[in-house]
């Protein structure tokens, strides 16, 4: 799974520079960062009413939209997959609780 992420943030990165009128990624980095994050939080409902409405397959789809709007986010803020498991890998160390409990107010 690791290396299909990996292959799909370097064609978010390959599009950056693309026209905004032949590719979606291209769109979104042309209308900023707000925008990319707006798409996220839109995602991440979308995904939240399907699990409310029990409805798996949508709740797929859904979560496959949230990862990549993600993605061209992480692109945008220079963030790199590993970046978010190392954090993953420091978190496993911690219990949820503590985890939660340790973030900055």
């Amino acid at each position: 799974m690791i290396n299909q992420l990996e292959n799909l943030m370097q064609v978010i990165k390959s599009r950056k520079d693309a026209p905004s009128d032949e590719s979606y990624v291209a769109s979104l980095y042309a209308k900023g960062r707000k925008k990319i994050a707006q798409k996220v939080g839109e995602e991440g409902v979308e995904l939240s009413l399907a699990a409310v409405l029990d409805d798996k397959k949508e709740a797929v789809s859904e979560s496959a939209d949230l990862l990549f709007h993600m993605m061209v986010l992480w692109s945008d803020m220079g963030i790199e997959i590993p970046d978010i498991i190392k954090e993953l890998e420091r978190r496993e160390r911690l219990s949820g609780l503590d985890e939660k409990n340790n973030r900055p107010k």
